[in-house]
């Protein structure tokens, strides 16, 4: 054992520098700037009971996004049915798992399969008889399609939700999924909540339509809606007296482009009006189909639609190429650059319910800081101060240990990124009692050695060898319990098992790998005679 104490040393002492290093940028800001290239720049992050900010819990209206995906198909399929001229009386979606067609003739049903059955392997496509003899063809969505939409829907939203915030500028945001179709966010140190809430839920539907002026939106509002258009409202507010207006307005239903097409949206200023605008930048294939509408309807108005709201519906004077547009309507520059950033980031796939919406004062943070950090100094000293008495001079070795410990697990979170909550100040805490039990029972061991007339040497090897295999089973098995609660645990319970797991790592290490190395130094190098225990 003493020919190895070398490079045991030099691994304790590589973990000790590793830790300090890892932890410089979460006690210092003012870190040089060749530090960030080379070394590690993670702090660790403190979760919303301690920073303050927004806990959120999002359900995805995934019944929505089937809705949409049969709405999809039904387009389709009318398209198909007219391109093989199969004659049809309606064909109608029905919920969120069916669609059925009413045929004019039974001549027509064998096409009308033949057609849909390579088209359409989502669907078990069965015919029937209506009530009057008439031929249906029933489209029913199968039930692993359907799962992958709604999953589809809910890592989409993920995904949108997650861009919209990191554009937005929040720092080490928490963001994942939970079951039912919910999602998890948790923003600290937002200050605007209202904002951070009205971003986030934005489902950011952009699409333009050509304004119907053909047909009385008068008509139009007494109920006689002409077939393919829908009435939609223009918001805008007064300059002078500040009272928002609404505007009715008679729109063709089929979008002539959607946002799917943008590929940057930017906050401008018109040096006309100095007021902010969004500018859209559309992809290539956009690029074709804006020049194209514009193209085929000088002279008619396209009205800007984002979430069934007109933002604004200008006279196409000529034809737009480029592949650019823009959005007016009066925006304050903070909405303008909130739209910019839903724009940018995308749609959402379907709408999101807010479920639990809580917001954590900094205050709060701050007194949970102070509170967590004197629990954890009185523990730790209290249990420094019992080893000092009960075991002498072996227990200033222990509380060496404990020392190096909170240095590990303070280590440990910096380097995985980990989150430090107040629950987790709890685990630390917990540790901390836990690391000296080790130690417990290896002085224990050592004890009933030296009572058995063994030399320090022998008595320091038996104590180690005979406590190892308890030590180590009741920390795998408490370890097993923390990965458990980490892997099935939502919130605080977590962040409790991410400090715990860590922290029974760093108690194996520190308190039998380290005081084993001051042990063997003290007793094997330095000859010492007598062990103070």
């Amino acid at each position: 054992m003493s020919k190895n104490l070398g490079w045991r040393a030099g691994v304790a002492l590589f973990a000790i520098l590793g830790a300090i290093v890892f932890l410089i940028p979460s006690f210092s800001d003012q870190v040089p700037l060749w530090w960030s290239n080379i070394m590690p720049k993670d702090k660790i992050r403190l979760g919303l009971d301690l920073q303050g900010g927004i806990h959120l819990v999002l359900e995805v209206e995934s019944a929505k996004a089937l809705e949409s995906h049969l709405e999809s198909i039904l387009d389709d399929l009318k398209n198909d049915l007219r391109k093989n001229r199969i004659r049809y009386a309606e064909i109608k979606r029905h919920g969120t798992e069916k669609i059925v067609a009413t045929l004019i003739g039974n001549e027509d049903t064998d096409k009308f399969l033949d057609t849909t059955k390579a088209g359409f392997a989502d669907f078990e496509i069965s015919p029937s008889l209506g009530d009057k003899g008439e031929p249906l063809i029933t489209l029913t969505l199968r039930k692993e399609a359907a799962a992958h939409i709604r999953k589809f829907a809910v890592d989409q939203a993920l995904e949108t939700i997650r861009n919209r915030i990191d554009q937005f500028g929040v720092s080490e945001p928490e963001i994942r999924p939970q079951e039912d179709d919910r999602i998890l966010v948790q923003l600290p140190g937002v200050s605007d909540p209202k904002r951070a809430v009205a971003l986030i839920g934005k489902t950011a539907l952009l699409e333009f339509k050509l304004v119907d002026d053909e047909h009385s939106i008068e008509e139009a509002l007494k109920g006689n809606i002409p077939p393919g258009n829908e009435i939609l409202y223009e918001y805008s507010v007064d300059p002078k007296t500040g009272l928002q207006k609404k505007e009715p307005l008679l729109l063709k239903k089929r979008s002539v482009i959607t946002g799917q097409y943008i590929t940057d949206a930017r906050v401008e200023i018109d040096n006309r009006y100095n007021e902010p605008y969004v500018s859209l930048t559309f992809n290539n294939r956009g690029a074709k189909l804006f020049e194209r509408v514009t193209g085929d309807n000088i002279k008619k108005r396209l009205a800007i639609v984002l979430d069934d709201k007109v933002n604004s519906a200008p006279v196409i004077q000529d034809k737009i190429s480029g592949g650019r547009a823009q959005i007016t309507g009066r925006f304050t520059m903070e909405d303008a650059r909130d739209l910019a950033i839903v724009l940018r980031a995308g749609a959402l796939p379907a709408p999101v319910k807010i479920l639990e919406e809580r917001t954590v004062g900094p205050s709060l943070g701050k007194d949970s800081i102070e509170k967590g950090s004197k629990s954890m100094m009185i523990a730790a000293i209290a249990v420094i101060i019992f080893m000092i008495i009960y075991y002498s001079f072996s227990g200033i070795i222990a509380n060496t240990a404990l020392i190096l410990n909170v240095l590990f697990i303070m280590g440990g979170l910096a380097f995985f990124g980990a989150t430090l909550t107040l629950p987790g100040i709890a685990g630390i805490v917990l540790t901390i009692g836990m690391a000296v039990d080790a130690n417990v029972l290896i002085y224990e061991r050592i004890r009933e050695e030296l009572r058995l007339g063994k030399t320090p040497r022998s008595a320091i090897d038996e104590g180690y060898a005979k406590a190892w295999m308890a030590i180590f089973d009741s920390n795998v098995t408490t370890l097993i319990a923390g990965l458990i609660l980490f892997q099935f645990g939502t919130g605080p319970v977590r962040g409790f098992a991410v400090t715990l797991s860590i922290g029974i790592i760093s108690t194996l290490f520190s308190a039998v790998f380290c005081t084993r190395i001051i042990f063997d130094y003290l007793y094997l190098h330095r000859n010492m005679k007598k062990i103070s225990i």
